[in-house]
């Protein structure tokens, strides 16, 4: 088998976790990444039922359960504090929850010896010559790779030089996220708060070390023009979005103001008719992000598995691989798609009856057995892909 020399773009999650099984299949990786260096922080992910078993297989099981977020019930709180509700913590967490820095981290660590990594340059264009692609990019010569994967998120510039245009495949649901990190001045040890006011919706979560909060403003708004890059005119939004509301609001929007490592976007949806195109793969979001709820972590990173061990199965043929890879994924994929379609209105119901209502809901799922059957309706979407033996 020849030794493919395998260019991807993302050095996020997806990235790292391809070009740790590429590696060990006997496959050379270079990883572009826009960002100066690896992105700290970020919202917490979790992994749950056959999610876990890419953390075994890949080694990074003890160091996820070392670096994992403080994880206690999650309670839903009105405007002077008092809890309305209270979930279980597999509700949110998963069997195991860590920030996407530190999972990102972890996996950079594992991979930087045999992995040739680029930070602060991006692909350009794509043009394939036969048996490669000629890739340009915005700083570095052009150079010639004998594939290319898209690991580079929902908004993914592979997608958009080798599939075509975003708007072909997105869906918006008319909500956006704001995810940012704060001082954890509500002390907050291992419990999850909620507070929602019609249309809008704060979820905070303790970060390991205790001195940190994440937290994430949902909040519904179709037709919403911005710039994905300018972040003060984000935070704009948000304070606009979110002035006068009562509980913990106007302390959180003032740690907004200070946050260098804010999350902005819609919550949208993207769906391909085929996940490859010539000598060209999508990974993770790129391919099928769901949004919250979807799993999409844990099916990213297992998903990256898959692609690694098709290529080495088919001898490095990607007409081959790319095929079975597809096959393997799609049904996992769409799940997650599925699962994650309401997220929007479940964080944000729209008015206060809908409010009462999912609250009345979130109590009934903390008893048995509803909350046995959530167990397994969660499990549900994350079992649907099983790791094969490559």
């Amino acid at each position: 088998m020849r030794k493919l020399n395998i260019l991807i773009s993302g050095a996020g999650v997806a990235g790292p976790m391809l070009a740790l099984w590429l590696h060990r299949r006997g496959f050379a990786a270079t990883v572009v990444e826009r960002a100066p260096a690896l992105r700290e922080g970020g919202q917490a992910v979790d992994f749950r039922g056959n999610q876990m078993d890419i953390l075994r297989r890949s080694g990074l099981l003890e160091d996820v359960r070392r670096h994992q977020t403080p994880t206690g019930p999650q309670r839903v709180v009105d405007d002077e504090g008092a809890t309305r509700a209270t979930l279980p913590p597999e509700f949110f967490s998963g069997e195991v929850e860590i920030l996407r820095g530190d999972l990102s981290r972890l996996m950079y660590e594992r991979t930087k010896d045999h992995t040739d990594y680029r930070f602060g340059d991006w692909i350009t264009s794509l043009r394939e010559v036969g048996d490669g692609v000629e890739v340009g990019f915005a700083h570095a010569a052009p150079a010639k790779f004998d594939l290319v994967v898209g690991a580079d998120g929902m908004h993914s510039g592979v997608r958009h030089l080798a599939f075509g245009p975003e708007s072909r495949f997105r869906t918006d649901s008319g909500y956006h996220i704001a995810g940012f990190s704060a001082p954890n001045h509500l002390g907050v040890t291992s419990d999850g708060l909620i507070y929602n006011a019609p249309g809008r919706g704060v979820m905070v979560a303790p970060k390991p070390g205790g001195a940190e909060i994440s937290v994430g403003f949902y909040f519904a708004a179709e037709g919403l023009d911005y710039d994905r890059h300018d972040a003060e005119q984000q935070k704009k939004i948000v304070h606009d979005r979110f002035r006068g509301l009562g509980w913990q609001v106007p302390t959180l929007l003032e740690g907004l103001d200070k946050a260098d490592d804010l999350y902005f976007d819609s919550l949208c949806q993207m769906r391909l008719e085929h996940y490859s195109h010539g000598r060209v793969v999508l990974l993770g979001d790129a391919a099928w992000g769901a949004g919250p709820g979807g799993g999409g972590t844990g099916l990213a990173m297992m998903a990256a598995y898959v692609l690694a061990g098709e290529l080495a199965a088919a001898g490095g043929d990607h007409r081959i691989a790319f095929a079975r890879y597809e096959q393997e994924v799609r049904a996992a994929a769409e799940a997650g798609l599925k699962q994650a379609k309401g997220a929007g209105p479940f964080l944000a119901p729209a008015t206060e009856a809908k409010i009462r209502s999912r609250n009345r809901a979130y109590r009934f799922l903390g008893r048995q057995p509803l909350l046995g059957l959530f167990r397994r309706m969660a499990l549900k979407a994350a079992n649907t892909l099983s790791l094969k033996d490559y």
